[in-house]
């Protein structure tokens, strides 16, 4: 076998490959040999078919099969003797190509390879120097957190008959719509909790007005017209009286913040102790914000401190999971508001997510590439207990049970695997780069 490789930009290679003459007929024999057993030609016994007559009526049959059976076998082995693992391979259609007895077979693949990568320092003596995040947690957002849980253990309480309804005050309401003195199918609510002030809407209404000031047993109408164009016909141009009955009028009573308010919370003894342990989650979670912020600005110097050339086939790779995520993310959004078939992106659409999101496509890239030429040089390696303990950290974090975690990472076969396995690796060359980076100030 002849390999020629040639170059055809920093990414891209030309392998040409030659299969010599007596591979190609080899391969020949053994595919007439395989015909013989199989066909029957009349006057001929099973097997014992000339071979003349074989070769007059299966020729391009017999071509086409030999070629798919040397192409993959030599290209692989071509792609070991150049020393090359490309990320993506163009050979030309197999139909295409023309292969004879006694002669050499040649033919042409093209690969995307990815880019060798001059590694800048980022260890001592000239570690990358990151400047200082300067947060620490305050004692004004104890209190707010401290406030935010005693809001969750508050308690409703109903007022006395005849307290008129304002702002803050929580409105039990009944609602149901008429139109022309008959109630409207689906528009009837029972028992709905709101907070006069609040501006929310109950069925689409704006309802404070109308009941500030009203004491529970009260009834209010409120007018609402629907356009000549509103989706439900029977509300067409129409007006609908909405019968507002207020059932009941309670207030939000705040426990007092003390030693028993803080034995309600959990596992303490004085309030002091439950400001304490809020106080370390809040100084966790600001820690990992801050790690978090330190390692954005590495990859950013990553990003600034090599120049990379980017196969094109990883970008566009990167774009489509991209595009994915979006539209999965808007559906989740709209899910249950509009119909799937209404949520499928127009190719207008696509275009312009492609459009929008090739630069941060460029972007990972280019760093994934840093990353794992990083992780090579220092030996990382990720073990099947580094996958464990992620799948139970990822459990953990999106509250859900390990199983399903490990079903979603299994689910796409091997590729999500090395996938996911190719992230770990290359969280930990950053995390490396992290622990060697000096931090001003």
């Amino acid at each position: 076998m002849k390999v020629e490789m040639i170059e055809l930009g920093p990414v891209k290679r030309a392998i040409k490959i030659e299969v010599p003459e007596d591979a190609v007929n080899e391969a020949f024999d053994r595919v007439y040999a395989d015909l013989k057993r199989q066909v029957r030609i009349p006057g001929f016994r099973p097997g014992k078919a000339p071979l003349a007559i074989l070769e007059k009526r299966f020729a391009r049959v017999v071509e086409q099969d030999v070629v798919q059976r040397l192409v993959p076998d030599y290209y692989q082995r071509a792609l070991e003797e150049a020393g090359v693992s490309p990320v993506v391979v163009e050979i030309p259609p197999l139909e295409r190509m023309k292969i004879q007895r006694n002669a050499a077979f040649t033919f042409t693949a093209t690969v995307e390879i990815k880019p060798k990568i001059e590694l800048r320092d980022y260890r001592a003596p000239n570690p990358i120097s990151l400047k200082r995040d300067p947060r620490t947690v305050t004692d004004e957002q104890v209190d707010q957190a401290l406030a935010t849980l005693r809001e969750q253990q508050a308690r409703l309480e109903p007022m006395p008959a005849g307290t008129p309804l304002t702002d803050n005050l929580y409105a039990i309401l009944s609602v149901e719509g008429f139109v022309d003195g008959l109630p409207v199918e689906g528009s009837k609510k029972e028992a709905h909790l709101h907070r006069v002030g609040s501006q929310d809407l109950v069925m689409g209404l704006a309802v404070d007005e109308a009941i500030r000031g009203k004491t529970e047993g009260d009834v209010v109408e409120i007018m609402q017209d629907y356009p000549p164009t509103h989706p439900d016909e029977r509300l067409r141009g129409k007006s609908v009286c909405f019968r507002v009955t207020i059932t009941g009028i309670k207030q939000k009573t705040l426990p007092d913040l003390d030693d028993e308010f803080a034995k309600d919370c959990g596992p303490y003894e004085t309030l002091e102790q439950l400001k304490q342990k809020i106080r370390t989650q809040l100084e966790e979670v600001l820690h990992r914000d801050i790690e978090e912020g330190y390692k954005e600005q590495i990859m950013e110097r990553l990003h600034q401190m090599h120049h990379v050339e980017i196969p094109e086939a990883l970008v566009d790779r990167e774009v489509r999971a991209m595009i994915r995520q979006r539209l999965l993310e808007e559906h989740r959004k709209k899910k249950g508001t509009i119909s799937l078939a209404e949520q499928l992106p127009s190719d207008q659409d696509i275009r312009r997510l492609q459009q929008e999101l090739l630069p941060e496509a460029k972007r990972r890239v280019k760093l994934a590439l840093i990353l794992e030429a990083i992780a090579d040089k220092e030996g990382i390696t990720v073990s099947e207990q580094d996958i464990e303990e992620e799948i139970s950290r990822l459990a953990r974090s999106l509250k859900l049970p390990v199983e399903d975690i490990r079903h979603m990472v299994e689910s796409g076969g091997e590729d999500s695997r090395q996938e996911f396995r190719d992230r770990l690796r290359a969280e930990k060359a950053l995390q490396l780069v992290y622990q060697s980076a000096v931090i001003q100030g």
